[in-house]
């Protein structure tokens, strides 16, 4: 594992969003899901794609809060433009289970 200071870890700026909308993405190569977040005044509301179908839906997406990487440049996922990287962990199957508070935060707020 390769080590990173503490000044490079600072560099990824991690917030917390709330899922607004939520869409099968039926075009993308694996299966994902295309998810508008609101990050807040400060960053608003930003695009990605994510292959989550294995533990999510559309619909119970819609109004959860995640947590996700806001600093990346864009990018272009098939059709769709990415602005954001949310962030998961894989289960023992592989779907990837979703990054979150587990109490209600304020929108925005960077990990730390």
């Amino acid at each position: 594992m390769a080590e990173i200071s503490f000044d490079d870890f600072l560099k990824v700026d991690i917030r917390v969003g709330r899922v607004i909308r939520a869409e099968p993405y039926p075009e993308a190569r694996k299966p994902a899901i295309k998810l508008w977040i609101d990050f807040g005044d400060e960053i608003g509301e930003k695009k990605t794609s994510a292959q989550i179908t294995a533990h999510y839906s559309p619909d119970a997406l819609l109004g959860k809060q995640v947590m996700a990487v806001v600093n990346f440049p864009p990018r272009q996922i098939g059709r769709f433009m990415s602005e954001v990287l949310v962030l998961g962990v894989s289960d023992a199957q592989g779907g990837i289970v979703l990054l979150s508070p587990d109490l209600d935060v304020p929108l925005g707020g960077r990990m730390h």
